[in-house]
């Protein structure tokens, strides 16, 4: 099976046999999306909430920011013919690290901008592992839907 890592920024659409893999989702979020008729599914991992603050980046590296790489997203799983009828889709991250006072509540606030872009687009959550204050790693595996989260000391699914 082939592994496709997911970088901060970086949105990630495929099928066949492959495993898509994001690392340290610290207050950053991944929003994974998987269609179980297809057998494709795809990720983003989100740094920040709102683009507005670099237009620029947002241009260059769309998955940057909840909402430039949401739309990114969901245009690429539609090119490769996913159906939201039967897709899944579930968040993990947005945790609060090196941020003990909740300062800037950045894993917060990207967990709400995917919230408020999925409700938007009329399309709920399957299922979330987020908040906290722990590290994640998360993969996908396209042929069954398996979704394996990872950290230092434990594996759990959701």
């Amino acid at each position: 099976m082939t592994k496709v890592d997911v970088g901060i920024g970086d949105v990630t659409v495929s099928g066949g046999e492959k495993e898509i893999k994001t690392y340290a989702l610290g207050s950053c979020v991944a929003l994974v999306v998987w269609d179980s008729m297809l057998k494709v599914g795809g990720m983003v991992h989100v740094a920040l909430p709102e683009s507005e603050i670099n237009p620029e980046k947002a241009r260059d590296k769309p998955g940057y920011f909840a909402d430039t790489g949401l739309p990114v997203l969901f245009a690429e799983l539609k090119k490769i013919g996913a159906n939201r009828k039967t897709c899944w889709v579930k968040m993990i991250g947005g945790a609060s690290i090196l941020d003990e006072y909740s300062t800037f509540d950045i894993g917060r606030r990207n967990a709400l901008a995917v919230k408020k872009y999925l409700w938007k687009i009329g399309l709920p959550l399957t299922a979330e592992d987020c908040g906290g204050h722990i590290s994640r790693t998360v993969s996908l595996v396209l042929p069954t839907g398996d979704l394996v989260i990872t950290n230092s000391s434990s594996r759990w699914s959701i």
